[in-house]
């Protein structure tokens, strides 16, 4: 440790690391979109990589969709999740996992009554928000080739 003649102890105390709950609350709200199903928030992103907290109310799903330049991995925290990828349908229950590869069609689904959370990580050269094609919407959102919202 430094010692000046003058130093006043107090200013020499090291800053917090960690985000008051103010701050933190701000930075989870700027990257949070809503949609009509739910919500979802950015948590990381990277070169080849993106990582999403995503919300989805009770009863309500995505759209019937797939992506041509990703591929997702979905991991259940809280909830129960019903899974269509390709022609399979499945239920998943907290801590399990299933992956949706490029260019599957693929659904996410709250069949239960609480908020299903999932952790995606989506991996691939292109992560961008339009890089879907809708085969089915419960929401009458844009099909694909256009700029569309999951």
């Amino acid at each position: 440790m430094l010692e000046t003649p003058n130093a006043n102890p107090a200013s020499l105390e090291k800053p917090s690391p960690f985000l008051s709950a103010e701050t933190l609350n701000k930075l989870i709200e700027s990257n949070t979109e809503t949609r009509p199903w739910g919500s979802f928030t950015v948590l990381d992103e990277g070169p080849g990589y993106k990582i999403k907290r995503i919300v989805v109310l009770p009863k309500h799903r995505l759209s019937l969709q797939m992506h041509y330049h990703r591929s997702e991995h979905w991991i259940v925290v809280a909830g129960t999740a019903k899974v269509t990828c390709g022609d399979e349908e499945r239920l998943i229950t907290t801590n399990q996992s299933t992956y949706v590869p490029p260019c599957t069609k693929h659904r996410l689904e709250n069949p239960g009554v609480i908020p299903l959370v999932i952790i995606e990580v989506q991996n691939g050269q292109y992560l961008g928000e339009d890089d879907i094609v809708r085969f089915s919407d419960d929401y009458a959102r844009a099909n694909g080739g256009q700029p569309a919202k999951a």
